[in-house]
């Protein structure tokens, strides 16, 4: 007899044992023909940004890209869930930086398909809508094709002016999705009575909307908040006016003429990547063009990471911060 036959042969015997265990196995154990028990609240549907899709048990295998993302899986305690990590615009809040330290960094940036694919994840959450260009092979409908689900925060997609109440909703469903609808709206009653607190303490110092213009970057053209991002609403309910609320972008190029003309009292600069605040103001006040506009005559600037001025847990406490510096 061959050696391939009888190591077949053996494989056949092997498995006529096994099968009356695992008959008697089933008959003795009624809950062998039950279905598994649903997680509570799944299914779970949701549509986001254009995508409706139905959970039928909470992510185990999470991957972030965008800060803002990590952080609101973090909030909710969500740290044993994420997977891997990418794209960090600035330091993580001291009361997360344990559990980031924890969490597998992917890359620097974004990673690529394969390398997000390697981490087999079930579920990524982009925070910006660059986490799912087609053009790099991370779209949705990509990610879906190879069985994983995916979430875009709402500000990336806004077709109106985003506010707080866009910022609870990403939570909720967040936590919902997760299966941690409780910590999600523990969350949110907490940021109301923060906002609450702040606008209190704004209603007491009285005067008229401070003029604002939010200078994220640029030399040829200043990058800024638009009216329909959620740095708009900060910049409201911190007292001030976004001098660019016009212009129909979370964030978009002005030019510096514009700039001057719309008078700003207060610069408010964001503090990210690899150009420091120091070298922002520097550009600011030495460039002859600006020299008349209020804030830089006065060097009246402000200063918020660029992570409390996009949709995610900061944002409630954005307002207090920049409040007191307006």
């Amino acid at each position: 007899m061959s050696r391939p036959l009888r190591a077949h042969l053996r494989v056949l015997a092997a498995a006529a044992l096994l099968a009356p265990l695992a008959a008697c196995s089933s008959a003795g154990d009624p809950a062998a023909d039950k279905p598994a028990a649903k997680a509570p609240g799944f299914p779970y549907t949701v549509k986001n940004c254009g995508v409706r899709t139905t959970y039928e048990a909470p992510p185990k295998r999470a991957v972030t890209m965008n800060q803002h993302a990590t952080e609101v899986l973090l909030e909710l305690g969500l740290k044993d869930r994420i997977a891997g990590t990418a794209y960090l615009d600035d330091k993580v809040l001291p009361k997360y930086a344990k559990a980031y330290a924890d969490t597998p960094v992917l890359a620097k940036e974004y990673p690529s398909y394969e390398k997000l694919l390697a981490a087999n994840p079930d579920f990524v959450y982009g925070g910006y809508a660059s986490a799912f260009l087609a053009g790099e092979g991370r779209s949705r409908g990509a990610l879906a094709k190879s069985g994983v689900e995916s979430r875009l925060n709402v500000e990336g997609c806004a077709k109106k002016p985003v506010s707080m109440d866009d910022v609870y909703r990403e939570v909720r469903e967040v936590g919902a999705t997760f299966g941690v609808r409780a910590r999600a709206d523990a969350w949110v009653a907490a940021a109301r009575r923060e906002l609450a607190d702040t606008a209190q303490k704004a209603g007491k110092k009285g005067g008229e909307p401070v003029p604002v213009f939010v200078y994220d970057s640029g030399d040829k053209t200043a990058f800024t908040a638009g009216g329909r991002g959620i740095g708009n609403d900060i910049v409201e309910r911190a007292g001030g006016r976004n001098v660019f609320a016009d212009l129909d972008k979370s964030f978009g190029d002005a030019s510096w003429e514009a700039v001057v003309d719309r008078k700003p009292e207060v610069i408010v600069i964001l503090d990210y990547g690899g150009t420091t605040v120091a070298q922002k103001k520097k550009r600011l006040l030495e460039d002859p063009v600006l020299a008349d506009v209020p804030a830089v005559k006065n060097e009246r600037f402000a200063v918020l990471p660029l992570s409390d001025a996009v949709v995610g847990v900061r944002a409630p406490g954005a307002v207090g911060k920049l409040a007191e510096q307006l």
